[in-house]
């Protein structure tokens, strides 16, 4: 099953497509707000607790095997100068061993059981950003993907751009009927 942001409800994945094209309210450019029922489901897919303090939410994520670990946080309502624009921004971090990353001004997440992943990602003047966070404590940033790849046949994408294009493209279909 495969859930995503601004309030969608589980779907099974032959409707994937028509569901979002229906249901997704997210829109290019815009600041996403998590709902509880987000952050539960981001919980669930996950598979540990969510902590909450003021507007930061906290994902503590451990995988035995492997020895790895790191923090999900999200952060909301977060407001920039006026120069910088007048809506808040919400931020995605991730604190790990050997890395720090940060996800600027969230635009949705696409959460799946099944891959047992969230996609946070940021979508701005043609390109799109994303952060890929594993229930087994794993993580990857793609940044700057021009959003053509998106759409692309992989087949015929050199190597080095398949992985950011395969892992972004469930993005695609949240945004098609906005180009």
């Amino acid at each position: 099953m495969i859930d995503a942001g601004s309030r969608a409800t589980s779907v099974a994945i032959p409707e994937f497509t028509a569901y979002f094209r229906q249901q997704v309210i997210t829109i290019l450019n815009m600041p996403f707000a998590f709902s509880n029922d987000d952050l539960k489901r981001i919980s669930h897919v996950l598979g540990v607790p969510e902590v909450r303090e003021g507007e930061l939410v906290r994902f503590g994520l451990k995988d035995k095997q492997s020895g790895r670990k790191l923090a999900l946080e999200i952060t909301q309502g977060i407001s920039l100068p006026p120069d910088l624009g007048d809506s808040p921004v919400t931020l995605v971090s991730v604190y790990a061993t050997n890395a720090f990353l940060q996800l600027h001004g969230c635009t949705g997440y696409i959460a799946s059981v099944e891959l047992g992943e969230v996609i946070f990602f940021a979508r701005q003047r043609g390109s799109t950003n994303g952060l890929v966070v594993e229930r087994g404590a794993g993580c990857s940033l793609y940044a700057s993907v021009d959003d053509r790849l998106l759409s692309a046949d992989f087949t015929q994408l050199p190597p080095e751009v398949m992985m950011s294009s395969v892992a972004l493209s469930m993005t695609e279909t949240l945004f098609n009927d906005f180009n």
